[in-house]
């Protein structure tokens, strides 16, 4: 008897992502670079356009008919396991996307009130909207810090600030949010995310390249289609963080030849677990066990990335944390020294006096005169 074989093979079904966003002229962000980032990451990208945006001056909305029957054919053609909800800023559109996006299991709300060279795009009466109608079905809300300020009607300096401010917004019905784009450290951009286990926060030193037009939706997409393929959101923000920074960061030019892109992950790590940990541990070898790899290996990856040693990194950026709580708050010496893990007031003292030619107490006598100077 013949045996026949099957020889068909089952191809991989792609989970489905919808993007709900504008479009930008360059491509670089909006629903074009979504469909890019979430092919990029194996997903099966749907899309709806809400609006035309040729500048913050030229912004088009479509009609609310036509959003919602463009979300209405994806869903049932696709049935997309997430969803991110990009730019929207007619507050009709807002408020019956409610229920229409109800069954789509994740929901990434990024609400792109202020632009990236600091420009208002939603009026007042949508931000309103926004905050009633889509932040309470956010599986994770994404915001700037300077729209967190926004909306709060606060100032965010330091971590704790940060900390802060995502609490409340999680107040407002969100189960997790992300604030990004912080300057809490010179030379540093500060993300924190805030979900119902805990916070994580996430340091990166490439300022510019996060800033460039694109970036910000790039990471949106990357963590919706994560969610689409089953991570929690720490694992999702997690794995679409290590991709950005492997290959948009961290891209270097052909003539320099590919990326190490272990090397970018490591250093990623790096900072990562330094503003997790800078407060109980300054020793290179701890965060050289936390990645597994060699304190050489470790050493090797600062050079080519930062051109720095790993205890320089980590010297500047305590360094860095002294001079905040010095300038920014009435905390003794010592309750600042005990607070960076440092086992008395004179080794703090001491270890200051060195990196900065001055003591603690110079230096807030020094600040508070610049401040009262003004």
């Amino acid at each position: 008897m013949k045996k026949h074989i099957n020889e068909t093979t089952h191809s991989t079904i792609l989970p489905s992502v919808l993007s709900i966003n504008a479009s930008d002229s360059t491509g670089e962000a909006g629903i074009v670079a979504d469909i890019g980032t979430i092919s990029a990451l194996r997903g099966r990208p749907l899309a709806a356009m809400t609006s035309i945006m040729g500048g913050p001056q030229h912004i088009s909305d479509l009609p609310t008919e036509l959003v919602l029957r463009q979300i209405s054919s994806a869903l049932l053609k696709g049935s997309p396991k997430a969803v991110k909800v990009g730019f929207l800023s007619d507050s009709l559109t807002i408020e019956s996307l409610t229920s229409i996006i109800q069954a789509v299991p994740r929901k990434v709300m990024v609400p792109s009130i202020i632009d990236s060279t600091g420009n208002k795009l939603l009026s007042p009466q949508a931000i309103d909207m926004w905050i009633k109608h889509l932040f309470p079905l956010a599986d994770l809300l994404i915001l700037k810090v300077c729209e967190a300020e926004e909306i709060l009607g606060i100032k965010i300096h330091t971590d704790a600030d940060m900390l802060k401010a995502a609490g409340i917004l999680c107040e407002m019905g969100a189960k997790a949010v992300m604030l990004r784009g912080a300057e809490i450290s010179d030379g540093y951009l500060t993300a924190v995310l805030l979900h119902q286990n805990g916070h994580r926060f996430f340091t990166s030193r490439n300022m510019d390249k996060w800033r460039r037009h694109g970036m910000a939706g790039a990471l949106s997409t990357a963590i919706a289609t994560r969610y689409a393929m089953g991570d929690s959101t720490e694992e999702g923000v997690l794995n679409a963080h290590s991709y950005i920074h492997s290959h948009l960061i961290y891209s270097i030019m052909p003539s320099q030849g590919m990326p190490a892109l272990r090397s970018a992950d490591i250093y990623n790590g790096f900072l990562s677990l330094l503003t997790e940990h800078y407060a109980s541990a300054h020793d290179v070898a701890f965060y050289a066990g936390k990645l597994c790899v060699s304190t050489r290996y470790l050493q090797e990856v600062t050079d080519k990335m930062a051109e720095k040693t790993p205890k320089q990194i980590i010297t500047d950026y305590l360094m860095q944390e002294a001079c905040n709580m010095l300038k920014g708050t009435r905390l003794t010496i010592q309750q600042i020294g005990l607070r960076l893990g440092f086992s008395s007031q004179a080794q703090f003292s001491r270890f200051f006096s060195r990196e900065w030619g001055l003591s603690p107490q110079a230096y807030r006598f020094d600040a508070e005169q610049k401040t009262s100077d003004k």
